[in-house]
């Protein structure tokens, strides 16, 4: 099935203004493999079909499974393992003496895709019931994509998707066999919570959130859609709280607002007195403005 470059930058020139995410031509490769289901789906021939039936308008409600279609919605449990141990040995002791008082702890995880990014760090408290004992952790799990959203708030996975970065052990654990798949239990899932949201508007809690996860979501993002990404991302952080990227995702020489934590390579901080960052790209804006 082909598809002509024009065709090709109306698909793209849709997913950027609806999400945001560019789908640069070295991707577009994806389009045909993204889309097929959807067309045997809706009984349309080809790509171009496609096209001209989301320029007529005749379908509304089409326009959004093309764009949720297309979105890179990859994910699995503890993905690349090394920032979980990261946030276990570091952020959330850390976390755990500043916050003693309150003993709460919020958790945003932006761009969750069908959440197990989410049921990880879930995973990462339930695992050490002890140290949490009358502690509020509330996490939250958003993304852009209402498919994924209404998959994350379910809980339910498929065998290989459940088997995917979890061990046997943690498999039986935390999840149980359901007709669809397997299902996360409802200790873990029950004070989870899911809801639609695009990184680039304002956050859904301005400066309450502990800890914020954005993995492999900024590296789609022009270069203009990522700075507002940064600042939308640095006014959810807590003035000592961490942002986490993905490995191939950096704050250097895309904002002002964040620094690499000099005592834990791999978090970011806002930059100010109360972080002990490495400062980046440029002054200590909330320095110079008297904070």
């Amino acid at each position: 099935m082909q598809i002509s470059d024009s065709s090709s930058r109306i698909l793209a020139g849709l997913l950027e203004a609806r999400t945001g995410q560019q789908l640069t031509i070295s991707r577009r490769w994806r389009i045909e493999t993204a889309l097929s289901s959807l067309l045997r789906e809706r009984g349309i021939s080809t790509l171009d079909e496609l096209i001209t039936i989301l320029v007529m308008g005749r379908e509304p409600s089409l326009s959004q499974k093309v764009v949720e279609a297309l979105l890179n919605n990859e994910t699995y449990f503890f993905r690349d393992r090394a920032p979980f141990d990261l946030l276990s040995r570091h952020a959330l002791p850390e976390l755990a003496k500043r916050r003693e008082k309150s003993r709460r702890l919020r958790i945003w995880s932006a761009g969750c895709s069908t959440g197990q990014e989410v049921y990880s760090l879930a995973m990462l408290f339930a695992e050490n019931p002890s140290a949490w004992q009358g502690w509020t952790i509330d996490i939250l799990g958003t993304d852009v994509s209402t498919g994924c959203v209404d998959r994350a708030r379910a809980g339910t996975y498929s065998q290989f998707e459940v088997q995917r970065g979890l061990g046997i052990a943690q498999m039986i654990k935390w999840f149980e066999e359901c007709p669809d798949g397997w299902r996360a239990v409802e200790p873990l899932r029950k004070p989870l919570r899911f809801q639609v949201h695009n990184l680039l508007e304002p956050p859904p809690h301005p400066g309450g959130f502990d800890i914020v996860l954005c993995r492999n979501v900024l590296l789609y993002l022009s270069a203009d859609k990522r700075a507002l990404a940064f600042e939308r991302l640095a006014a959810s952080m807590a003035d000592d709280g961490w942002l986490m990227l993905g490995a191939g995702e950096t704050v250097i020489g895309q904002t002002t607002r964040l620094g690499t934590d000099v005592d834990a390579r791999g978090l970011y901080r806002l930059i100010g007195d109360t972080a002990r960052t490495e400062k980046r790209g440029g002054p200590d804006r909330r320095a110079s403005a008297g904070a």
